[in-house]
């Protein structure tokens, strides 16, 4: 079992997780893919949050919770995944130029 002394040591560590999950998604106009991985991120430094919180508070709940984020993200990789599949094989490239113009034009 992990011993959490230093809970300050796992908020900094979560933070920083979290920002480049974050920074990801700002930062990245053109390739869907990484936004994608960028979104895992954050789900996961959310994940680590509630497991170490619930390690240390000794309260399971936050440790089902993280169950129930995982099966949404995993349905969300999956379905991005088939969708950028398929876009893919229509347009030949996965930029997310292509799409918003796509978009655009059908409104």
């Amino acid at each position: 079992m992990i011993l959490i002394n230093n809970i300050t040591y796992i908020l900094s560590l979560t933070s920083i997780l979290f920002f480049i999950g974050l920074f990801g998604i700002i930062l990245n106009r053109k390739n869907i893919l990484i936004t994608i991985m960028s979104i895992e991120l954050l789900l996961l430094t959310i994940n680590l949050n509630f497991i170490f919180f619930s390690i240390y508070l000794d309260d399971i709940v936050g440790q089902i919770f993280v169950l129930f984020i995982l099966t949404i993200a995993a349905a969300e990789s999956a379905i991005g995944l088939a969708i950028i599949t398929v876009f893919y094989r229509l347009k030949n490239s996965i930029e997310l130029d292509i799409i918003k113009k796509n978009i655009i034009t059908k409104i």
